[in-house]
């Protein structure tokens, strides 16, 4: 009776437990070779023997029906697909999914005159090398309806500039968030998300992903406020995205970013100049209005930007916010797009008839904070079409061509440069590679490529040569008899896919327009005398997993 019910059902004596250890064996064995093995239908050979496996090898499940031939080593690379993405759930509706590239260039560029590659050195031209970008992106869905999209990266990281100073030092960049959402799908029209995004407004270049671009680079001018009102091209806010029909559309609120400039707004920004008249009590300093338009340092207005294209053809993929620049004969689409971006007050400027004097040789800050200034909205315009169409199936050959209007007003005269990857040292804005990236005014920009067959450089490479042209007229840019000075921006090359968009390199020319000479004149536009052209050759080689 002091015995526990368990140990009174247990069997004590030692045979009878290896007695039920082997019956227990059998019927498992039994029970298994009966689940696996199903006889063969009428009329069909039963199947082969399983062959012997090595020791540890588990034995692969069985099919039913006659066997099947194992495929043929496949004489191509077999496509990336979905990437490196791990199921949490045995359906695949719960996923991460990971992705990391890099974009190295190699390039010799003729600089800008008056370059210089290191404090006090002048620099005409030289070969350097750069890190374009290089990016990881974590994206997990817990269901169908949740999504995080989580992106870290560095950029245009040079020998001299990319750095923790970006302008002057090219050392131990920074790693940074580029993007951080979270999203949620209402309905089959409308998903709605949050966090540092890049849902942007304006034009599917401004949208457009860095990972298949037709040519080596965007034009850069599609992204236009770029690192002066947002963070890389990223904004902190909501958006709404989705789509009706074959209508795709995307549609955003975010904070206006700190333009992080210093000094008094009225005259340290380029907003006007001063001048000392006079000897000894009698001076008098004079300030009066540039009539160019910067940045303002004091706004704080939200950014409100959408755009929305009409898919005539096939339907593309809006899960992400990033358009493809070249299917490469895997699509046929044919997209018109339009944009809109809009900051209430972004700019500021003062007029040439804003003189303002005062005794002395200088003001003060409290009397340069005392002048009054113009703010100006920055609104920001846009018309595009995309096309991109296999050619011939057979012989692989496709297609593409895009082109893009906008209309850009930032306020008078403004113009602002900008150099990829920049090899020119200091803070010159017109150093190195730069041009004029963006203004007031009209910019046209279009690209074409063509894919050739497959055979033309052989059963491994694929070779697309491509060309693009950017014409731009900006107000604050002149010729010397006061009409516009147009800035012309050519590109060429080709892209040499060996394992298509996830393995390539890139060869391109550019023609790059050299503005530096210029002087300022009092109305407000700089009065440029002559534009040389500069070559710049890049090889880029891309990777991305």
């Amino acid at each position: 009776m002091g015995k526990s019910l368990c140990s009174r059902i247990q069997p004590t004596n030692p045979m009878r437990k290896i007695r039920y250890a082997l019956i227990l064996s059998a019927l498992l064995a039994a029970a298994g070779a009966s689940a696996q093995v199903q006889p063969p239908p009428p009329g069909q050979p039963a199947p082969p023997p399983a062959p012997l496996l090595p020791p540890g090898q588990p034995a692969p499940l069985a099919q039913s029906g006659p066997p099947v031939a194992p495929p043929p080593a496949p004489t191509e690379s077999v496509p990336y697909g979905a990437g490196m993405k791990v199921n949490l759930s045995p359906d695949g509706s719960k996923y991460m999914r990971f992705i990391t590239w890099h974009q190295i260039w190699t390039r010799y560029t003729k600089n800008n005159t008056g370059t210089e590659r290191a404090p006090g050195k002048l620099q005409d031209d030289q070969v350097d090398f750069a890190i374009r970008r290089s990016r990881l992106i974590i994206l997990s869905q817990l269901n169908p309806r949740f999504l995080i999209y989580t992106h870290i990266g560095i950029n245009n990281q040079t020998a001299v500039s990319g750095g923790a100073a970006p302008a002057t030092d090219g050392k131990k960049p920074q790693l940074f968030v580029h993007e951080a959402v979270v999203e949620y799908k209402l309905n089959q029209y409308v998903s709605v998300g949050a966090g540092m995004h890049y849902q942007n407004g304006l034009s599917r270049m401004t949208r457009s992903s860095t990972l298949n671009f037709l040519t080596l680079d965007a034009p850069l001018t599609n992204w236009p406020v770029i690192e002066a009102i947002d963070q890389f091209a990223r904004g902190i806010g909501a958006y709404a995205k989705g789509r009706v029909g074959k209508l795709d559309y995307a549609v955003s609120v975010n904070e206006s970013f700190l333009t992080n400039q210093t000094g008094p707004l009225s005259n340290a920004l380029g907003l006007g100049t001063t001048a000392t008249t006079g000897t000894g009590s009698s001076q008098i300093a004079t300030s009066v209005g540039s009539n160019r338009a910067q940045y303002n340092p004091q706004g704080t207005n939200h950014i409100w930007q959408g755009y929305a294209s009409y898919e005539f053809l096939d339907q593309e993929s809006n899960l992400l916010p990033f358009n493809v620049g070249t299917y490469l004969g895997t699509k046929r689409v044919f997209n018109i797009g339009a944009g809109v971006f809009y900051n209430q007050d972004g700019m500021a400027s003062r007029p040439t008839s804003s003189v303002v004097q005062v005794n002395g040789t200088g003001f003060t800050p409290a009397q340069i904070a005392a002048i009054d200034t113009r703010k100006d909205d920055i609104v920001l315009l846009s018309a595009d079409v995309f096309f991109d169409t296999p050619i011939n199936k057979e012989a692989g050959t496709a297609f593409t061509v895009y082109g893009v209007y906008y209309n850009y007003n930032f306020g008078p005269n403004h113009v602002r440069y900008i150099g990829a990857s920049n090899p020119g040292y200091g803070t010159n804005a017109m150093r190195g590679n730069a041009v004029p990236h963006s203004g007031t005014g009209n910019i046209g920009f279009v690209e074409t490529g063509y894919l050739l067959p497959k055979n033309t450089l052989g059963p491994k490479v694929r070779l697309q040569p491509y060309a693009s042209c950017l014409l731009a007229g900006y107000e604050g840019l002149r010729k010397p008899d006061g009409s516009i000075r147009n800035v012309n921006i050519f590109d060429a090359g080709a892209n040499f896919y060996l394992d298509g968009h996830n393995a390539k390199f890139t060869l391109n020319y550019r023609a790059r327009p050299d503005f530096t000479n210029q002087t300022a004149t009092p109305d407000g536009p700089a009065r440029v005398s002559s534009v040389r052209y500069r070559p710049e050759i890049t090889l880029q080689t891309q990777v991305f997993l």
